[in-house]
């Protein structure tokens, strides 16, 4: 059985769309493989950027908290 072409969004070459193929149904693995690592460079952290990404949640939430628990006068 034949697999369905498809033409990328990206780069409009055709491809085969082939099941468990990483990335969109719209791309071709070249172009899902460069978005792929993409995301993956980025989420990489210092220590110094975690500790003020989880001070800055810590903060939101307890924002969050105090405005849906805050008593009304």
């Amino acid at each position: 059985m034949a697999f369905p072409i498809k033409t990328c969004v990206v780069c409009s070459e055709e491809f085969e769309l082939k099941p468990g193929k990483p990335g969109f149904a719209n791309r071709c693995p070249a172009c899902s493989e460069s978005e792929s690592t993409e995301t993956a460079d980025k989420r990489r952290l210092d220590a110094d950027a975690r500790k003020a990404e989880s001070e800055m949640n810590e903060a939101r939430r307890r924002a969050i908290r105090d405005m849906l628990y805050r008593k009304e006068s």
